[in-house]
């Protein structure tokens, strides 16, 4: 009884936290798949075309030094909804990957294959205030029966399942390795309906827009994990046709992909329409982010070196925008380092809640660095992924940034990189021999983070060849 009346007095307090009406606002999380740094036109980019997305960076804040938890989908996406490393929940790869070579020359470290059901997400911390929890989109973070977004938190469950990308954009949106049946199509999507000609992305977009007018006067929190801008790489044929006008030399990326970050823009245009047009947008924050940097076939990340599943600054340095009515400041660039755990606790920041820190332990909330100029009080962030990748670039390694210097460890190849990222942002002068004591003072910190966080280790494999040709190693890699 004692711990029922404890429970209540909880959230009777929490109710009351959120109980008033100015600080309880909507919140929107638009998580787009291996859109890069370097891919939108406030971020840069000359090619692809994203009004939208730069409007609602004018109207916010943009930051320059954000970071994804990983550099492959599954755990970031953990990350975000429960505002801890990767490392912390031993989720530490993309789901269900499970690719490893016997005869390699370490023993990948354990990982779980799904979201704890214990974890109490940032979800359930909404529901729990009475918001309307909305998930559409990617989940990738488990699947039934214990694993998917109505497990987690979340009271509506549109096309989230444990599949990390469609078979295809178009309706059905299955490739030649699924079941041509009604029932497998449903089951994996869950949009059991559809017409000839739908493009998934779209589609994805209408359905957010009908949950936000259906919504009413409720508060609500939309998490929106685009399947885009992930593979295959499809895009309606207009949008194509559109960038096959450019020339060669002026592109960024393939005129598909590019033609799939219009498409994603033009979704972010439709939500923001519908809140405008519902009379919320006053009291809805909007953030826009990405899982990890673009892959290597379909953009360019230049000049940061890399791409997906590497942790060098093209895999992990990804886009960032946050709108706070009446708390960021319109069109303000930050530098500050951030990092995917810290949406956590600025989304219960947004919604009036107090914050978990017991829960969100390697975030912080954001909300001071919107409108003012002090800095967080953090110096440091981490990274650990004890397996190996087929990304090119990509290695088992344990990376530490602490102000402007970043080290990089990696398992195999055994090496060391120091780099100084605000005179080499794209990782061309390896000074790990140049400053030893900065490089050991750096590896000191992050074995002494890993001991802290449980960190799974990575152990010589008896059974590896003499030999092991490693996916993605590079010969020059432990000269870099």
């Amino acid at each position: 009884m004692k711990q029922i009346s404890l429970t209540l007095s909880i959230l009777l307090i929490m109710s009351a936290t959120a109980a008033d009406g100015a600080s309880q606002k909507n919140i929107v999380l638009f998580l787009i798949d291996d859109l890069g740094w370097m891919d939108l036109g406030c971020q840069g980019s000359t090619y692809y075309k994203t009004p939208r997305i730069d409007q609602l960076a004018s109207e916010g804040v943009r930051f320059t030094d954000a970071y994804s938890a990983c550099a492959v989908c599954s755990p970031t996406r953990a990350s975000i909804l429960t505002g801890k490393y990767p490392a912390r929940l031993l989720l530490t790869d993309w789901l269900p990957s499970g690719r490893w070579d016997p005869k390699a020359k370490l023993i990948e470290g354990r990982k779980i294959r799904g979201l704890p059901v214990e974890e109490f997400t940032l979800a359930e911390a909404m529901r729990e205030v009475g918001y309307r929890t909305i998930h559409i989109g990617k989940w990738h973070l488990g699947s039934e029966p214990f694993c998917l977004p109505q497990h987690h938190g979340f009271d509506l469950n549109i096309a989230g399942n444990a599949h990390g990308a469609p078979g295809q954009y178009f309706f059905p949106y299955q490739g030649n390795w699924s079941i041509p049946t009604t029932p497998h199509r449903a089951k994996w999507n869950v949009l059991p309906d559809g017409n000839d000609g739908d493009y998934l992305t779209d589609r994805l977009a209408e359905e957010a827009v009908k949950a936000i007018k259906e919504a009413g006067e409720k508060p609500f929190f939309l998490y929106f994990p685009h399947y885009g801008v992930h593979t295959p790489l499809q895009a309606p044929e207009e949008l194509i046709a559109k960038y096959e006008q450019i020339p060669v030399a002026k592109r960024q990326g393939k005129p598909v992909y590019a033609g799939m970050v219009e498409s994603i823009d033009r979704s972010v245009g439709q939500v923001l329409d519908a809140i405008k047009e519902t009379g919320k947008e006053d009291d809805t924050i909007i953030i826009f982010t990405s899982d990890n940097g673009g892959f290597y076939k379909a953009t360019s990340n230049a000049p940061l070196r890399a791409n997906k599943g590497s942790y060098y600054e093209g895999g992990i340095r990804v886009p960032l925008i946050i709108k706070w009515p009446g708390v960021s400041l319109n069109g303000r660039v930050i530098q500050e380092p951030v990092i995917s755990n810290d949406l956590y606790p600025t989304c219960l920041s947004a919604a009036g809640l107090e914050l978990n820190p017991h829960q969100h332990m390697d975030g912080i909330n954001l909300k001071s660095l919107l409108n003012e100029t002090e800095r967080l009080p953090r110096e440091t962030l981490f990274w650990h992924f004890p397996h190996y990748n087929s990304h090119p670039q990509s290695y088992p390694s344990s990376v530490i940034r602490k102000g402007d210097w970043k080290l990089i460890e990696s398992f195999d190849p055994a090496s060391i990189e120091l780099y100084d990222l605000k005179q080499d942002i794209g990782e061309t002068k390896n000074l790990a021999a140049t400053y030893p004591d900065r490089r050991d003072a750096l590896l000191e910190e992050l074995e002494s983070w890993r001991k802290a966080v449980r960190a799974e280790p990575m152990q010589p494999n008896p059974n590896a060849a003499k030999t092991p040709i490693l996916e993605g190693s590079t010969k020059n890699h432990s000269a870099r």
